[in-house]
């Protein structure tokens, strides 16, 4: 009766210990995802095993190391739970000139549900739309649905990381970049709120720590790094949004907060789980938006299944100024810098 709980309380031990090790082998780095499923397999080993006897020494020693495990991951979630301490304010009352609301989704390129998608995009009326993993065939089909978006930067590719981003407020010298990788395209600019204030915003989809796709965690490491790293470079308003391939509670995702002093709405809020849709029991937080410390949040969901393997997102931020002096930004220490620089040239080596 004690093999089974032991089997899954040493998985449990194991999958937790090893991504301690920061090596950045694809096998290792996707340990980062599934933290919440390792809480539940260890708590399930856990109460297995106390309630068929506790009496030797490896009984203590069993407990006490799976016990651990739980406390590291529960510590790793818990700024997604609504236990945790609002990291962005809620706007009491946003100026509506001075808000930006934001539509994001992964299409999932070989789905065709296209009609569905465009009833949200529809429903949502967001003032930007990013779409991600679209080829010409999404392009030609959401053209006549967006045409009233004047502003568009429009990147169909058919290695599942096309862009296309849509925009009813002006862009300003916007440009595609392709930062880390020849085939991995992001969209940098500048959005002039109705308002006229300036925001500069940054769209990502960097590849996947997968063995499909690629060996390590680098290059999508380094690309949300670099990204991150030009909030500080001056005091404009930032928003970063889109598909990060990576979870919540990665510590890359944590590095890049420190990095970039960048907030996210989920903190104290909720894990917003976006990815798989498909897979109820195993979903994670892989779509995100960051903003700094200027915006306070007048909205955040995650939006109906469409057909992708992705729920889209909606956001809407307010630009307020005196949310920078009440919200705190987070900051790096001198070992999280050197890190996030190694990244960066490591990526820039293997690029070569």
């Amino acid at each position: 009766m004690r093999i089974a709980p032991v089997i899954i309380g040493l998985l449990v031990v194991l999958t937790t210990m090893v991504p301690l090790s920061k090596r950045q082998v694809w096998w290792i780095r996707i340990l980062d995802f599934p933290r919440f499923q390792i809480v539940f397999a260890g708590l399930v080993s856990l109460i297995w095993y106390l309630v068929s006897g506790f009496s030797t020494a490896f009984d203590l020693a069993f407990t006490l190391s799976v016990a651990a495990a739980l406390a590291y991951q529960a510590y790793m979630i818990f700024p997604y739970t609504r236990f945790a301490r609002l990291q962005t304010e809620w706007s009491r009352d946003p100026d509506p000139a001075s808000t930006i609301s934001l539509f994001f989704a992964n299409v999932q390129m070989s789905n065709r549900r296209t009609e569905k998608l465009k009833t949200i995009i529809r429903d949502a009326d967001a003032d930007l739309v990013l779409l991600v993993e679209t080829d010409d065939f999404w392009l030609e089909r959401l053209q006549e649905t967006l045409s009233d978006y004047k502003y568009t930067v429009l990147q169909p590719q058919d290695n599942t990381y096309g862009m296309l981003l849509f925009s009813r407020l002006e862009l300003i010298d916007p440009k595609l970049k392709f930062l880390v990788q020849d085939d991995i395209p992001s969209i940098h600019g500048r959005v002039r709120l109705r308002s006229g204030q300036i925001v500069e915003f940054r769209c990502l989809h960097p590849r996947p720590p997968v063995p499909m796709e690629y060996k390590n965690a680098v290059p999508r490491d380094a690309e949300i790094i670099m990204v991150g790293s030009e909030n500080r470079k001056d005091d404009l308003p930032f928003i970063v949004f889109g598909d990060l391939n990576d979870v919540a509670w990665s510590p890359t995702n944590y590095l890049f907060q420190n990095i970039s002093g960048l907030l996210d709405p989920r903190v104290g809020r909720g894990f917003y789980n976006t990815f798989h849709a498909k897979i109820p029991f195993l979903r994670f937080p892989l779509d995100h938006l960051f903003h700094s410390n200027h915006f306070r949040l007048v909205e955040f969901r995650r939006l109906p299944y469409f057909g992708s393997d992705h729920f889209p997102v909606y956001g809407k931020l307010s630009l307020e100024a005196d949310a920078k002096h009440v919200q705190e930004e987070p900051t790096p220490d001198e070992e999280e810098v050197i890190e996030a620089r190694e990244k960066v040239a490591y990526a820039a080596d293997e690029k070569e």
